[in-house]
């Protein structure tokens, strides 16, 4: 008997991951110069969400197919890769378009053969990362994976024909139910009647050893009824080499629907809106209207936040606990702090600077804030008020119709309608500091570079071009001057 081993077994790894997307179309449909995968969805192109899963993914390298566009494709492309890291983007050509399985021979030439392959749509946008991960767990290295789904109208996609008991030659065969092997996919134009009938389809997404795709790239023609190579003729050279052809069969049709025209476009918009509204529901918030929110980015709510109608959400936005925003706000790349009140028709569009919003802070209405504004507790920025690279203390109030550019402001200031910091000379930009508790009358302008020492008013219609003492007052306009009995002109007969 020999005695026990106390060596761990060896967990095998898995292959390397490489993801290819097609996104050489012409999208004549969408009726557009741009290039069908750069309309955007919820804020961001239909490629980049394909990429986003794909840099997900923990892949080794993304292959791009261009065609259409491409030079506007591939620098798109160029752009996106600078915010991946550990993930490689290529990008190849694809001209003339010639097929799905023309389009997919164009990369082999960069994929290596030790890895598996998922090919993806650049305009299939909503393909979840778990559900490809269950597809590549399928595919284990070994067997040719395809994500199916089934339809109630299956019009226009290629039909998934399964082995087993059932109708024989080419009529349908097997069913999802069974779990029959799959022996073939057949195109919509190819298909017999019979075949039409069958309601599980192909999804344009696939996971397949590369050393094994290649090979059966390698023997696709284009003998069929749109004279195209088509990749899902894959299937049946698998089925001929005894390869395992497997189906991961899913019920969610937002995962896989793709985009032809701007009716699909905006359909699916709406969509991707109305689960994103759900999903925040049931984290608590609470929407005037589901039906009038847009999310083009990443919201992050706390307990207890109100967001009225018509609010658009661009980038990263963080919404602290008890936060209200009013109807027709767009917040963009912002943090807003608890008890913060952004009441209707705001704009926040913090760039890449972003914006801070205070603790207990009140903007609005009409009010804008742009990148660099940050306001600390309890600030409150009026109706026709702009703030832009500027830094407003606790308590700070500008209320109506005024200007902040550059500028850094105490606690407690109260700054006047109509006044303005004057920040650019034509050539550079300069600061304005406003020091704690003063209060600066209506109709300023503070010409930077500028001090207002702490405690200090300012009278209403001054051009302040030098530095004030702390607690002075500091006027700086013309005498008034009234003239008695004076007569206005008046028109010659």
């Amino acid at each position: 008997m020999n005695p026990p081993s106390n060596t761990a077994p060896v967990e095998l790894q898995p292959p390397p991951l490489d993801v290819v997307i097609m996104a050489a179309g012409k999208g004549t449909r969408m009726k557009s110069r741009l290039p069908k995968v750069l309309h955007r969805l919820a804020g961001r192109a239909l490629l980049q969400h394909v990429t986003d899963t794909a840099a997900g993914l923990n892949a080794r390298s993304c292959v791009v197919i261009t065609g259409h566009g491409a030079p506007e494709v591939e620098a798109k492309i160029g752009h996106l890769a600078l915010g991946y890291t550990g993930f490689s983007m290529k990008c190849v050509r694809q001209e003339p378009q010639l097929g799905t399985g023309h389009a997919v021979q164009q990369a082999v030439p960069v994929l290596a053969d030790d890895g598996v392959v998922v090919v993806l749509s650049g305009d299939v946008p909503l393909i979840a990362a778990d559900t490809l991960r269950a597809l590549i767990e399928a595919c284990a290295g070994q067997s040719l994976a395809l994500l199916t789904i089934e339809f109630a109208d299956p019009t226009g996609y290629g039909r998934i024909v399964r082995s087993g008991a059932g109708w024989a030659g080419d009529d349908i065969v097997g069913s999802v139910e069974n779990a029959a092997p799959v022996v073939a996919i057949v195109e919509q134009k190819d298909a017999t009647e019979a075949q039409r009938q069958i309601r599980e389809v192909y999804s344009g997404i696939m996971a397949v050893p590369a050393r094994l795709l290649k090979g059966w790239l390698a023997q696709l023609d284009n003998r069929n009824a749109q004279g195209e190579y088509y990749l899902t003729d894959v299937v049946k050279f698998a089925v001929a080499d005894g390869v395992p052809v497997l189906a991961h069969c899913i019920d969610d049709p937002l995962q896989v629907a793709g985009i032809n025209s701007p009716q699909q476009l905006a359909e699916l918009e709406r969509e991707y809106q109305a689960r994103l509204a759900r999903s925040l529901m049931e984290q608590g918030v609470r929407l005037a209207d589901p039906a009038r929110l847009d999310v083009r980015g990443n919201l992050r709510c706390g307990q207890d936040v109100d967001i009225d109608v018509n609010c658009i959400f661009e980038g990263a936005v963080q919404l602290g606990d008890g936060v209200r925003v009013g109807a027709h706000c767009v917040i963009a790349n912002a943090t807003i702090a608890a008890g913060a009140v952004i009441h209707p028709f705001t704009h926040i569009d913090g760039e890449k600077a972003g914006v801070q919003v205070g603790e207990g802070a009140l903007v609005g209405p009409f009010a804008r804030l742009r990148p660099g504004a940050q306001l600390g507790a309890g600030v409150h920025i009026g109706n026709f008020v702009e703030v832009k690279n500027s830094t407003l203390a606790a308590g700070a109030k500008a209320n109506h119709l005024a200007y902040l550019g550059d500028a850094t402001v105490g606690e407690r200031v109260n700054y006047g309608a109509g006044s303005i910091t004057a920040n650019y000379d034509g050539a550079n930009k300069h600061r304005t500091v406003i020091e704690a508790d003063v209060h600066i009358g209506s109709n300023c302008v503070l010409v930077a570079p500028v001090t207002i020492g702490a405690g200090g008013t300012v009278g209403g219609g001054s051009t302040i071009t030098k530095d004030t003492p702390p607690g002075a007052l500091s006027v700086a306009r013309g005498k008034q001057l009234s003239i008695a009995g004076w007569a206005r002109p008046v028109k010659k007969a």
